[in-house]
């Protein structure tokens, strides 16, 4: 069974997905109205816990998730995301880094891609690949959102 609900936050409104077992998607900004019909709607001990380490991490006060992930996707997908997750709070890396990362330096199309449909923004952190010489560049949800990340992420480190 799959189970849905709905906050309001820094990032405006997002929903929080899980299987009984572990959380599958995140979605945020304009995502929020895409998310599919036939999951039900229920605030589930995981999902709530989900919202408390995220708004911790909105708060400064988290800056490391521990939660049961479980991302669909391919098994290339699946690899980038995992090396997004090894990307220290506060810090950004390019789409062509991280395609090095993976073994692979001239999959930086492919590794953007696939950072692009990532299912748990922000848990697996997307927010930290930019572009090339640091430009910011695309985001689910919107790019405003993001900004908001990467600052906030800025202020507390610098704490």
């Amino acid at each position: 069974m799959r189970y849905i609900y709905f906050y309001d936050s820094l990032l405006g409104r997002y929903a929080l997905e899980e299987t009984g077992e572990a959380l599958t998607r995140l979605w945020v900004g304009d995502r929020v109205s895409l998310v599919p019909a036939g999951a039900e709607i229920k605030e589930t001990p995981l999902i709530r816990e989900a919202h408390n380490q995220l708004e911790a991490y909105f708060s400064g006060k988290l800056c490391f998730f521990s939660l049961p992930l479980f991302p669909r996707g391919t098994e290339f997908q699946v690899r980038v995301w995992n090396e997004l997750q090894k990307i220290p709070y506060g810090e950004t890396i390019t789409y062509g880094e991280l395609a090095c990362r993976i073994g692979n330096s001239k999959a930086s199309r492919a590794v953007g891609m696939a950072n692009g449909r990532n299912p748990l923004p922000v848990f697996i952190p997307c927010h930290r690949v930019v572009g090339a010489h640091g430009k910011l560049v695309g985001y689910t949800g919107g790019l405003d959102i993001k900004i908001k990340l990467l600052q906030l992420e800025k202020v507390y480190l610098d704490l």
